[in-house]
């Protein structure tokens, strides 16, 4: 689904660059451009950021051994 629908960035997108290492809106907006047009989808942004986050405190680590 669209996230910011000023530049046309999906979900999957601002996800994938959290999972880069976009740390907040600003950065996701400097690597994707999402929120920095309108900035109505700044909240979305943020409340994804803070999802991706616990999601990857979720994930089980693999220990080789």
């Amino acid at each position: 689904m669209y996230v910011c629908h000023c530049r046309a960035v999906s979900d999957r997108t601002i996800r994938a660059e959290i999972e880069l290492g976009a740390l907040d809106e600003e950065e996701i907006g400097d690597r994707c451009g999402a929120g920095t047009r309108c900035g109505s989808c700044i909240d979305e942004i943020r409340r994804l950021c803070h999802e991706v986050r616990l999601d990857v405190r979720r994930s089980p680590v693999l220990v080789a051994g």
